[in-house]
């Protein structure tokens, strides 16, 4: 894999805390300035407290003082390339806009394409 972010979500992958699903899925975002944010699913026996990947790396960047993305990429083992789930779709877009989504494998299958593509009609700020 040639590409640095989805290099970065498969290295996070392999941190991924799944002992229930054994669903590991890496992810990583980019901000404004090139830093790369990982993150990785991490479960939970209630599985209503578990956290997705997508949202690990978001939280981590903002929690690092990174508030402007470019993209963002999403890894798991499967033939299926894996999107973001509804709830990871609202938070990249609150924090990340129209954000170029990178979704990859395991086997170097990749696929971008923009987050607006994946979540129409979004819910934001502008509402409020």
């Amino acid at each position: 894999m040639s590409d640095s972010l989805v290099l970065a979500a498969t290295q996070a992958r392999e941190n991924a805390h799944a002992p229930f699903s054994k669903f590991r899925v890496g992810a990583a975002v980019e901000d404004e300035t090139g830093r790369i944010h990982t993150g990785c699913n991490v479960e939970n026996a209630t599985y209503g407290l578990t956290v997705c990947a997508e949202r690990v790396a978001i939280f981590k960047a903002i929690s690092e003082g990174a508030r402007r993305f470019t993209r963002v990429a999403v890894v798991a083992d499967t033939g299926t390339l894996t999107p973001p789930c509804g709830a990871c779709r609202q938070i990249l877009w609150e924090f990340c806009g129209d954000v170029e989504v990178v979704m990859a494998n395991l086997q170097g299958k990749t696929e971008s394409v923009r987050l607006g593509s994946l979540f129409p009609r979004a819910f934001d700020a502008s509402f409020l």
